[in-house]
């Protein structure tokens, strides 16, 4: 691979699930008649794995998915026999936590847990700025002079081999629970509570952080009141599944398995019967421009693991990531409305914060990749800056990898302790990767010159001194050169299966709905669906998004194109897309409709191809040879007038720049009958040669139009062009 080049990517790829062999079909159609059900609906069953009604029937029901006994877990009976002693001699305990949402909720349950059983608790959570990522010495130390005699750690400490040490030393016991990936040594700790080590056999291993915590929890209610595994199970989930679900969605595992279960379970409980912080949260949100308007009445929100991906995790993430995550917990653990309502709105000014600083960390990103990196070298974006805070680099890493299709790692030198640039400078960097890149590993081959590093496949995060920065650039692109390959960095979009306008109804969405809950290797279904006319055109919220209205036979839909502005979207109203694209429904003035919400969109296939076909008949026809396989269009005296009526209206307006492409679609009146790339060029060629017109090309689809003085009438007839082409055309 040493010789490959990497660049920005083009095109997304679109890859269709749908399996359309003999048995397939039957299959589906067995499942629509079995549980009468949407044929599309069965389609998505299928490609899931779920291929007979009873387990189909199981997928809706959750009836196979069970908790696993927590003692199975490696350690826990340690861990839960430590926590015993430390509650029976009322010995200090102090949690531990990430500053992540996965963290937050991980710490919230915990703490909310054991104080319930009268434990002296407390809890710690280092600051993304000053502290870094996981368990640090320092904390260690101040920890252990206020008192703490165990520390328990949610969410991070499978790499904190020194820091238990020290632990030791200083007379303080921990107690692990991760569920990061291990490295060769874990720490020699009182107890190791992660499915992840090798030596673990628990058999499901994608729990979030807050998912171990909630078997430490089942297992403590087994231990501490003698309860049975279900009725202890069901006394926890219970209390804290609605945070168990929070932190689990916002960390992306798999919702599969347990993870499905227990999301399921939380957003029941959200719905229901939400605690004040997650009731005022969502209050928030609904109030248009997180406003806040008490008196202005909105509709009920439908709380899906889409909803809270996109809208509740970011605001519990911001306040880690921009203040302190320690005010994420007190608000989750807010028991008051009146308390849950100031934070919501704190969490909500927060998010704010962290887009606009995310947005300008980009804008300096881009211009640092379009001024310095050398795509046919490094297949892994490395850039580092002493102005980025270091709280919003990883989601800036994450667009990144997503808009260019290259792993990108981002260091923020900001919290120097100099005020000028030393070689001994700690960053805190952190990284997004593509398939075909483990980052975790990546990250080891170049432990020896990282302070700190830890995470997973597609995200990890790091410490790195500046003099060691160089280093890392070159080491881990030389890594990734002899393991990436091209294809893993075009980015592929996975699609269910095609949909026609008739497939598409809103008992079909309400149907998908019944799916729920849905996230990684369970995700929402796409779809694709071609040859769509594009009817109208709308910037919506101030050009930051886009509303389409596309044709598909006699039926219109409106497609929502979010974070899209105008001058992104490569086409013109009355050409054909396709479109790759979530199903979801739009309530206005009391009526309810389908919605495509667009992911990625595209020119028609059908289309493009077509043009390819037109742009080499055109260069044949104007060299005098008839070209193969396409009729040749002989121009009617109303093709011109539309034509020139079209160059004079536009250059009247002060425009000398024309799109071919957006000609045409201006000229289609049809869209069955399109005013093709052959027929316009010809009659542009034709205006040319009889001086109605000079043409200046910008671009193998643009042209620099200008209207010739001309005496009177031209006859258009004169042309040779145009005999040229009425001679081929009867041949």
């Amino acid at each position: 691979m040493g010789s490959a080049s990497f660049e920005i990517k083009g095109e997304k790829r679109w890859r269709i699930l749908d399996d359309l062999s003999p048995e397939a079909v039957a299959g589906k159609e067995a499942l629509t008649q079995a549980l009468g059900i949407d044929p599309v609906v069965s389609r998505l069953l299928w490609n899931r794995g779920y291929r007979t009604p009873e387990d189909a029937r199981a997928y809706f029901s959750l009836a196979n998915e069970i908790l696993g006994d927590p003692f199975a877990l490696a350690d826990m009976k340690n861990a839960t026999d430590r926590i015993k002693r430390a509650l029976s001699e009322r010995e200090k305990i102090t949690i531990y936590g990430d500053y992540d949402a996965d963290g937050v909720t991980s710490v919230s349950i915990l703490w909310l847990y054991l104080r319930e059983k009268g434990a002296d608790v407390s809890y710690y959570i280092p600051e993304r700025t000053g502290e870094g990522y996981g368990v640090s010495l320092d904390a260690v130390e101040r920890i252990a002079r206020d008192g703490t005699k165990l520390i328990v750690t949610v969410d991070t400490g499978i790499s904190a081999i020194d820091e238990v040490e020290r632990a030791k030393e200083l007379g303080v016991d921990f107690v692990v629970t991760d569920h990061h990936e291990c490295g060769k040594s874990i720490p020699d700790a009182v107890a190791v509570v992660n499915p992840k080590r090798a030596d673990c056999s628990y058999p499901f291993k994608s729990l979030a952080g807050v998912g171990v915590v909630f078997k430490l929890l089942c297992a403590l209610e087994e231990a501490l009141t003698g309860a049975d595994r279900i009725t202890a199970v069901n006394t926890v989930a219970i209390s804290c599944c609605d945070l168990v679900a929070l932190g689990t969605i916002a960390d992306v595992v798999p919702v599969v398995g347990e993870n499905r279960l227990l999301v399921k379970l939380g957003l029941e409980m959200i719905e229901k019967r939400p605690r004040p912080s997650i009731a005022a949260l969502l209050e928030t949100i609904a109030a248009k421009g997180d406003q806040r308007d008490k008196s202005k009445k909105t509709k009920k929100q439908a709380v899906t693991s889409q909803f809270i991906s996109y809208n509740v995790s970011p605001r519990i993430n911001a306040v880690g990531r921009v203040r302190s995550a320690s005010l994420a917990v007190e608000f989750l653990l807010a028991d008051t409305p009146e308390r849950a309502s100031e934070l919501a709105g704190v969490l909500c000014d927060t998010n704010r914060e962290r887009q606009e600083e995310e947005a300008r960390i980009e804008r300096d990103v881009y211009a640092m990749l379009e001024a310095d990196h050398d795509f046919e070298k490094d297949p892994v974006i490395v850039l580092c800056s002493d102005e980025w805070h270091c709280g919003v680099i990883g989601v800036v890493a994450s667009h990144v990898t997503e808009h260019v299709g290259l792993p990108t790692i981002l260091v923020s030198f900001k919290d120097k302790k100099e005020p000028y640039p030393s070689p001994d400078d700690v960053g805190r960097g952190s990284g997004r990767s593509v398939k075909g890149l483990n980052l975790f590993e990546a990250l080891c081959s170049c432990s020896d010159i990282l302070t700190k590093s830890g995470g997973h496949e597609l995200a990890a995060g790091l410490s790195i001194k500046r003099g060691d920065f160089p280093e890392f650039k070159e080491r881990i692109n030389a890594y990734a050169r002899e393991r990436i390959t091209r294809e893993a960095i075009i980015p592929t979009l996975d699609a269910d299966c095609e949909l026609t306008g008739n497939e598409i109804t809103l008992s079909l969405v309400e149907e998908i709905s019944k799916m729920e809950p849905f996230g990684t290797n369970n995700p929402p279904p796409f779809f694709v669906s071609r040859d769509l006319v594009v009817r109208q055109i709308i910037p919506v919220s101030g050009g930051k998004h886009i509303k389409m209205l596309v044709g598909m036979g006699d039926l219109t839909f409106e497609a929502m194109l979010f974070r899209t502005p105008e001058s992104a979207l490569d086409v013109y109203v009355g050409e054909k897309v396709d479109l790759y694209y979530s199903l979801g429904i739009n309530e206005y003035a009391g009526r309810r409709s389908v919605q495509l919400i667009v992911k990625d969109s595209k020119r028609s296939k059908r289309t493009v191809e077509r043009a390819d076909v037109e742009r080499a008949a055109l260069a044949r026809i104007l060299a005098g040879e008839k070209p193969d396989g396409i009729a040749v269009p002989v121009p009617e005296r109303g093709d011109f007038v539309a034509v020139y009526r079209l160059i004079r209206d536009t250059v009247s307006m002060g425009e000398k720049f024309f799109s071919m492409r957006g000609m045409s679609a201006r000229l289609t009146a049809d869209p069955a009958s399109p005013f093709g790339y052959l027929k316009l060029g010809l009659i542009l060629r034709i205006f040319e040669e009889t001086g109605l017109i000079k043409i200046t090309s910008e671009g193998e689809d643009l042209l620099k139009i200008d209207l010739a003085k001309t005496d009177g009438k031209v006859d258009l007839e004169h042309s040779t062009i145009l005999a040229n082409v009425k001679r081929l055309a009867s041949v």
